[in-house]
């Protein structure tokens, strides 16, 4: 799933990219309710207090984001209402902390990233009369995501990552070349720091099994994401759910499954690491892709080929004959290709199915 949209009532603008796993519900659920919760962490007490206010005598609300949707993207009527009510209490909260004006983007980010996860959780303990609604909230916490999201404020650039996606920024040097700069780190076996983050949080006889053929409790590949119940409630409350939750939960055998070695719970946490960057003019671009593309592709040819599209470059550059004697057939051969290879460029409307290709 991927995610766009302008904050309305304070400044900047949101991206991100969401990866399921063990189904889609997860990555569905965060890509829809993320954005407002950081968006309402960025907001003054002022402007909670009208929006509450509005809420209270049943005026219209103030708008807080404006979404750059794509026509394939997907909202839940059904859960709207369940995902307003989690939001105004974690609104009305922010009011009683009364932090102040001064709010700082990186704290909002970790804390709405760990507040959503934990809503997950408790929606789901707690159920819905709703029996769809009361499924739903399930397989949204029973499956998982990750999250990659930037916030763009003029020259501040903020990237909060949970889990195995990347954010990349292309930077073109004097000479014309491409460069990247990973704005995100991978939270994954790869990590060294995440080994070490993983295996000091439980105790040491489990230092052998925390981390098992590369994955979490050799299981799950990403070492943060959203959702995944099965690595963060205790065994008890994980079956006494499955138990009084609807058949459909019941029959799946995933969710009764419970890890191996399983003993200090919870073993996973969708708390974001966040990089900031202050942007300069030779930055030029930003990629936020999942797993898929970076165990495909390599960064640096990421940003070559995603540059050489937004300039045209590729278009411009002179024909490489690969010696001096050419005869005229061979040229002409040389032409038409280069001929085929801009017409299909043209195909591509952004740069990112231009990438796929």
């Amino acid at each position: 799933r991927r995610s766009a949209a302008t904050c309305l009532q304070s400044r900047g603008m949101l991206l991100g990219v969401f990866d399921g796993h063990a189904g889609c519900a997860c990555a569905q659920a965060v890509s829809e309710r993320l954005f407002y919760y950081i968006a309402v962490s960025l907001l003054p007490q002022e402007t909670l207090l009208e929006i509450e206010n509005a809420v209270e005598s049943g005026r219209a609300l103030l708008p807080i984001l404006q979404w750059h949707k794509h026509p394939n993207d997907y909202f839940s009527k059904e859960a709207s209402k369940l995902y307003f009510s989690s939001l105004r209490t974690y609104w009305q909260e922010l009011i009683d902390l009364n932090a102040g004006e001064n709010i700082d983007v990186k704290e909002a980010l970790i804390n709405s990233f760990k507040r959503l996860d934990n809503d997950l959780s408790l929606e789901a303990q707690v159920g819905d009369p709703n029996s769809f609604l009361n499924y739903w909230v399930l397989r949204v916490a029973f499956s998982g995501a990750t999250a990659c999201v930037a916030h763009v404020d003029g020259v501040d650039l903020h990237v909060a990552n949970t889990g195995d996606s990347r954010a990349l920024l292309g930077v073109q040097e004097e000479d014309g070349s491409w460069s990247a700069v990973t704005m995100s780190h991978d939270h994954n076996a790869q990590n060294e720091s995440e080994i070490k983050r993983v295996k000091s949080e439980h105790p040491k006889e489990e230092g052998k099994s925390v981390v098992k053929q590369d994955r979490l409790l050799g299981l799950l590949m990403p070492f943060r994401a959203f959702g995944d119940v099965k690595f963060k409630w205790s065994i008890d409350l994980q079956k006494r759910v499955v138990e009084s939750g609807p058949d459909q939960l019941n029959d799946n055998e995933y969710t009764k499954f419970i890890p191996p070695n399983y003993h200090s719970p919870p073993y996973l946490t969708a708390e974001p690491e966040v990089i900031y960057h202050r942007l300069r003019p030779k930055d030029k671009f930003l990629i936020l892709a999942t797993d898929g593309l970076w165990e495909t592709m390599h960064r640096q040819d990421v940003v070559r080929i995603v540059g050489e599209y937004l300039t045209g470059v590729h278009h411009q550059q002179p024909l490489a004959v690969g010696g001096y004697k050419v005869t005229l057939g061979q040229m002409q051969g040389l032409l038409t290709e280069r001929r085929a290879r801009i017409s299909s460029a043209f195909e591509d409307q952004n740069a990112a199915t231009h990438l796929i290709r």
